[in-house]
Formats: structure tokens, sequence, C-alpha cells
């Protein structure tokens, strides 16, 4: 399946601060732009990932000073943690570099120049806050004092944890040096501003090209509405930077040089490798630059970049995809509670190939936060990937290997349907794309139950039984092969590393480009386990690795009114009415659509039915429903039910149960399954 012409594309991914460990809300987003550079690749094209350490500024300079050792050596030691990190989940930059590089310091300097050429740039007098103890200018979240509106000490210069009052650092009550402890003054110097104002026309033209998501779009044109200010791009000496020309003590702020890191960082790789660097920044040029970045930075990416850009005679980017915040059960990550989790902690833990497919199957291409729940993230891992994909080549590579030599049949005997799953491609691939990644996975999913559903039916252990049965067992097994074959390849740009095994035992590459027919008399090797389940209890190990120290919290004891109450339903033993619940308890049950893809008897079961269930942008579940008494799974195929989708995983005989559905009646005959009415769509919420 071969893309069109091939692409000359270059990809960023916002360059982390060189002051701290990379965590898992930094993973969100290296990950979400490599599985994007990974299918471009696969699809034939020439997609270039350039990335970079943002090195400067007074944080980087005070950390530094209480370690004993220069900035350079400060940054030096981080920038080798975060690659590190960053490889450990398979991260594959064509280069990191950082903001603090001779690349850099010549563009910033050179699109300065150009900026002021034309007349882009105006000086001004501002007072600010100042340290007379350190000789430092204090930007707003090295001043602490209390809030002046609920009176909360320690409180940050511009807005109040307590009450979420913002503020200027003047108004503070006692404000205080975060750094010295000094009592700050207030101290004029001249500052550089870039002329922002100036290009509002050029702005709203860039914003109507379809170049930000549309959500990101409306919220810079209500910046835009509300009038442009211009930008400080200056910071006074001592300052942990570049130096602006001809400007002693002047120093670009740090936001000035850091989106110009992206251009050192790819020059840095021409000069390594001898790309071409000049059509990439020419305006103009068919190829292609995208940035990929979080949602708390699209001022800087979608008004002032693209400002500085033009300004400089330079392309402006093809698109800026912005993704929302991580959660991590469903909050804020939290160190007290080990959900502040940091890269190297996970690494230390699990397979990191586990976060990639969890990432993929639950990121879309809006800028809503996404949880990482992580019991979600074990059940889905361990149903998806293990019980539905890997299930596949495992169940069919013993019995290839046994009786054929671990060659494939020489003719396909189900060429439609693996037909059908290579044709599904493209739809696939649009989804990528548009980083759609959750309906791509969804899809995967889907198709890998039907590989599974055809593997169950067709039965070959039971056919390698039979005598005479030989040519059919061989026959399903490569079926089974070739579906696999395909998933797989769907699959490289998220799980690279299982892939690259998963090409070891077919023999075969498995880019997108090389999918067009089946295997035919293709000689395998012996499988090897391509993944392991998750195990819950290294997610519990890691959890305990991440908390920070914190006194237990007390148990709460019910009152004795309540224990006595509690007894007392028990001692009224199965007469008694029913117990109440309260709303909050009920609330906790997650109700939602669902569509049914599969249906299948239960071999030695005889009321169960097994289900595969589609639930939207909530994945694929596989359950377990006793209602084969009135349903027969061909009628059940298509139509949609209603399911308890936060439900534990329960093993049964037969498997893992991954939800319930919704039925009502007596029982036998006279089961009916709960179905909403037309125009329900599969993972919406049932209120």
């Amino acid at each position: 399946m071969a893309a069109n012409a091939p692409r000359k594309i270059l990809v960023t991914s916002a360059l982390p601060y060189a002051n701290a460990p990379l965590h898992l809300g930094h993973m969100l987003e290296q990950i979400q732009t490599d599985i994007w550079v990974r299918f471009q690749k696969s699809r034939g094209h020439d997609c270039l990932y350039v990335c970079a350490d943002d090195a400067h500024g007074t944080a980087i300079m005070l950390a530094a000073e209480k370690q004993g050792i220069t900035p350079e050596a400060h940054i030096e030691r981080i920038k080798a943690d975060h690659e590190r990190d960053s490889a450990g989940f398979l991260v594959d930059f064509s280069n990191y570099h950082s903001t603090h590089s001779e690349e850099n310091r010549q563009w910033s300097e050179e699109i300065y120049r150009r900026l002021k050429a034309n007349g882009h740039i105006s000086t001004r007098e501002i007072t600010q806050a100042y340290d007379p103890e350190k000789n430092l200018f204090l930007a707003d979240r090295f001043i602490k004092g209390t809030c002046p509106r609920c009176k909360t000490p320690d409180q940050y210069g511009d807005n109040c944890e307590a009450c979420g009052a913002t503020y200027t650092p003047a108004e503070l009550i006692d404000p205080k040096s975060a750094i010295s402890g000094a009592t700050p003054v207030d101290k004029e110097s001249t500052h550089f501003f870039f002329r922002l104002p100036a290009f509002e026309d050029m702005l709203r033209n860039w914003l109507a090209d379809d170049s930000l998501q549309p959500q990101v779009a409306n919220k810079l044109r209500e910046w835009l509405d509300a009038g442009l200010q211009e930008w400080d791009i200056s910071r006074d000496a001592p300052y942990f930077g570049f130096e602006i020309p001809d400007e002693p003590g002047k120093y670009f702020y740090v936001w000035l040089d850091a989106p110009i890191g992206y251009i050192a960082s790819f020059q840095n790789y021409c000069a390594r490798t001898g790309h071409e660097f000049d059509e990439y920044l020419r305006p103009g040029t068919e190829t292609e630059l995208y940035h990929f970045i979080g949602k708390d930075i699209i001022n800087f990416h979608g008004l002032f970049w693209p400002a500085m850009l033009d300004s400089a005679g330079l392309r402006t980017p093809t698109g800026v995809f912005a993704h929302g915040f991580l959660t991590v059960n469903g909050t804020k990550m939290s160190k007290s509670r080990g959900t502040f989790i940091n890269a190297r902690t996970y690494l230390e833990h699990l397979d990191p190939e586990y976060l990639r497919y969890y990432y993929a199957a639950k990121l879309g291409s809006s800028v809503d936060d996404m949880d990482l729940n992580l019991e979600d993230f074990v059940q889905r891992v361990n149903s998806d990937v293990v019980g539905k994909v890997v299930n596949i080549a495992s169940r069919c590579a013993g019995f290839l290997r046994k009786g054929f030599d671990n060659r494939l049949a020489a003719d396909c005997s189900e060429a439609d349907l693996v037909g059908e799953f290579i044709g599904a491609g493209d739809a696939i691939a649009d989804l990528f794309e548009a980083r759609e990644y959750n309906k791509a996975v969804r899809e995967i999913v889907t198709l890998a139950d039907r590989a599974n559903q055809y593997i169950d039916q067709r039965k070959p252990w039971v056919l390698a039984k039979e005598a005479g049965k030989e040519l059919e067992v061989h026959a399903v097994c490569s079926v089974g092969i070739n579906l696999f074959r395909v998933l797989m390849t769907y699959l490289k740009p998220v799980l690279p590393a299982m892939a690259e095994k998963a090409e070891t035992f077919l023999n075969t590459s498995l880019d997108w480009t090389a999918l067009d027919a089946p295997l035919l008399g293709h000689q395998l090797a012996d499988f090897q386990p391509l993944m392991t389940r998750v195990d819950p209890k290294q997610v519990e190990a890691m959890i305990e690795a991440g908390k920070e120290a914190a006194p237990a919290a007390p148990v709460p004891q019910a009152p004795a009114a309540e224990k006595g109450a509690s007894k007392a339903k028990a001692d009224a033993g199965k007469d008694a009415a029913p117990d109440t619940i309260q709303f909050d308890d009920f609330a906790k049950v997650d109700l939602r659509v669902a569509r049914i893809v599969a249906a299948d008897h239960v071999e030695g079961a005889d009321k169960l039915l097994q289900l595969s269930l589609d639930l939207g942008d909530c994945g694929t579940r596989q359950v377990f429903a006793g209602i084969k008494s009135a349903y027969q799974p061909e009628q059940l195929v298509g139509r949609l039910t209603v399911v308890v989708a936060n439900l534990a995983p329960r093993k049964m005989r037969f498997g893992v149960s991954e939800g319930m559905v919704l039925a009502a009646g007596p029982g036998g005959e006279e089961i009916f399954l709960l179905q909403p009415d037309e125009g329900a769509v599969p993972g919406m919420q049932v209120k």
C-alpha cells in the first residue's frame, strides 16, 4: 500500500526545560510526535524529527549556583538525562540539540537584526522589582509575600494559590525575594520589545489558514480582538543566555531564542548529515513544518513565533498541533500520591511500549486533557495488545512450526478477508495523519477481534487432532499470520520494538509501503514472545517509588450510630428490604453505549456468550454475558447496547470479562438487552 509522492516534512516537539527530569507529561508530547513521525516514515515520506533542551534563563542560573557548578555543566548533565529517558521510551529524534549552542546564537542574532532592520524592535524604560542583595531583577515567580485579598502567606508575586486572586508584586503584603529574602525595591531599566501589534493583519490571515486546531485558533482570535501588546524580549544581567548584539548587559529573553532552537537543531543535523537546509526555511517551499506543543504555550507558537518568522523573511509553520495536559487517575499529578511520575521512575518498573500504546489508545486531535487511569492502563494493554494482537501470532505459530517447518501455505484460503484487512489501511492511515490515534487504534483492535473470531471459528487446535485435516490447519494458521502481519504494520508506529521482533519472526518488513498482498509460501523464523502482560504489582511499585515522604492520613472512623446501623442491616438477613446506596455511590458507575462488533458461543459454557464491544473513544472490551438462552450470536452483531464501562476486569475460566452489559427480564428466554434510542453512538455516556 504505497502512499502518494514522497513528502519532505520537518517535525518538532516543544523543548524540555533543562532544569528538571522528564516526567510522563513530557512523554505524552514526545510519544505523540514520535508516533506521527514513524507513521510518515512507514508511508515512505522523508520525515525528520528535531528537538533540543531549552537551556537559558534565570532559573537555570540560580540552580547551577546552588549546586556550586557552572550553568553549562548543569545543562549538560540535564541534557544527557533527557536524551537517555527519551530514548528509553523509543523516541527516535533525528537530532537532539541545545538552545545554548553556536547555531542558536547565530540564528537568534540574525533574526533579531532582521526584526530591527524592519522596524519591529522598540525600546522603553520599565520599572521592575529588584533584589538589592543579589543585584538581580526579579520575575514575579521569584517574589513571595502575603496575598492582598485572602491574607494567605508565602504566595507568589502574580497569583494566590489559596484563593486564585491575580495581582502585581507591588500589591503583595510584605513582599520578599524568594532568592535572598531581601525586600525588593523598584528600579528602572531599558528593555527591548518586539512590535507584535504590527502583525495583526498577518496573524488574522495566518489563523484563517487552518494551520491550527479550531479551538486554538478561536482562543488566539480572542487575544487579537482584545488588542495585541508589544512583547518584552530582553532581560538584564546577570542572566544565563545570549547577549543582545551591541547592547552590553542586555540578554535575549529565554522565549525569544527557544523556538529559534528548532532551526538551530535542524541546522546542526544538516551540518552532520549533508541534508538540505534552506528549502525548509524558504517561504513558498513545498516542504512542510509542524510543531507539536502543549496548550499552555500556544501564544508563543501561534502569535509571537509566526510574526517573528514573517518579519525575518522565513516560512511560517504548516501546522501547530496542541495537546491537553496529562492527569493521572483523574486528578492533577501529585508527588504525595506518587502520581507525579518521572520518566526514569516509570522505565525502572515498566515496559515503555505499555505507555506508548495507552497514550495512542487515548490521544485524539483535540486539546482536551488526557487521563492516565492506571487500572485502565493495565486492563487495556493486557486485553488489546497481549490478549488480542499477540494472541493471533502465538496461537498460529506453534502449528506452523511443528507441522509445516515454519512455512506459510502457498495459497491464501481467505483472500477476501486478508484483502479487507489490507484495504482498511487507507482509512487507518487517514486517522494517523489527522492525529486521531485513538480512533486508529480502535479500528485496529476491531480488526484484531475479527482475526481472533476467525481463528476461534476454525479451531485449528481441534482440526490438528483429526486425521486428514493437515492442509486445513495449514491454511487457517497461514491466514492468521497474514492477518497478524497487517495489524502489526498498522501498529508499528506505536509499538516499534514489538514490531521489530515481529519483523524478525515474519522475516519481512512491516513498513506500510510493503503491505500490498498476502505472504504466500513464505518462510518464517521461530516465534519468540513479543510482549508480556502488565503486572499490576509493578504499577504499584512504580507509584510507591514516586511518592514523597508524607505523614500518613488518619483512617476515618465511622460514628457509633453508623456502626450500629450497619450491624442491624447485617442481622436483618435476606428478608430485609434491599440496602439503599447514596447518589455519590451510583454516580461512580460509568454507563456507556457500546456496539457489539462480534459475538460467539463459549465452548463449555451453558449460559454465556462472548461479546466484543466497541465503546468509541473508550476502546474495545471483551465481555462474557449470560444471555445465551435469549439470543443467538448472529442476532447481536451490529446492535447497540449499554455497558458498565468501569467495572473491574473479572478473570473467568473462559477468559477475562472486561465489563457488564445491562439487561432486564425474569430470565430464560425472557432476557432483554438494554438498547439506547436512535442517534446514540459508541462511547456516549448514559446519563
